[in-house]
């Protein structure tokens, strides 16, 4: 599948304020300074698409981009990517982390055409309690979704390997069957072809 039109379309301050749920949805997530505006402009082959900022939580509303692609066999597809604020270390007030949290909550939980989430994991580091604790409560809430693991090309692949096999051991504590993951890098492109079909199969 390839990416033939993509163009921001509304940032919304909560679910019920999205665009009206008329196509499918995938949506991406993860720590502050994971590299999702990255990894997102690098999907869609457009470097201004998402807006990078050097300064963790940045992204602080629901974000949404429509899309167009083609398969393989020539059939389009119309869907929206979304954008949804980091959660972790964002220098803000407990207040607005609270506020942060409902906003994605309610979207994950609530939002109808939500077809599948991407879990976006720093590969530079050891097992973070912070992203452990959320794929747990999407386990809870029962949402599909898959691990990208971002930055690989930051590692030697051996360092990026044993951090991605720590991470998958720490959930084995608590998910019987893991979810499934790739391995990603907004710099070389990794991954973008499996994240992408990954999409188109569903």
């Amino acid at each position: 599948m390839e990416i033939t039109e993509a163009k921001y379309l509304i940032s919304s301050p909560s679910f019920d304020q999205c665009p009206k749920p008329d196509r499918p949805e995938f949506a991406f997530i993860g720590r502050s300074n994971v590299g999702k505006s990255s990894l997102i402009n690098m999907l869609c082959n457009n470097s201004k698409l998402a807006k990078i900022s050097a300064t963790p939580g940045k992204t602080q509303l629901i974000n949404h981009f429509d899309i167009k692609s083609v398969s393989d066999n020539g059939k389009e597809k119309l869907w929206y990517l979304v954008d949804l604020p980091g959660y972790g270390f964002a220098k803000v007030s407990q207040r607005s982390r609270r506020r942060w949290e409902q906003m994605i909550e309610n979207y994950i939980r609530k939002r109808e055409n939500l077809v599948h989430l991407f879990v976006l994991i720093d590969s530079r580091h050891s097992p973070q309690k912070i992203d452990l604790d959320f794929i747990n409560k999407l386990g809870e809430w029962r949402k599909s979704f898959v691990l990208v693991f971002t930055k690989a090309d930051k590692n030697k692949p051996q360092a990026t390997q044993r951090n991605v096999n720590s991470f998958m051991q720490a959930l084995e504590q608590s998910w019987t069957e893991p979810p499934s993951f790739l391995i990603s890098s907004a710099i070389t492109k990794e991954g973008r072809n499996e994240i992408l079909n990954y999409i188109n199969m569903i």
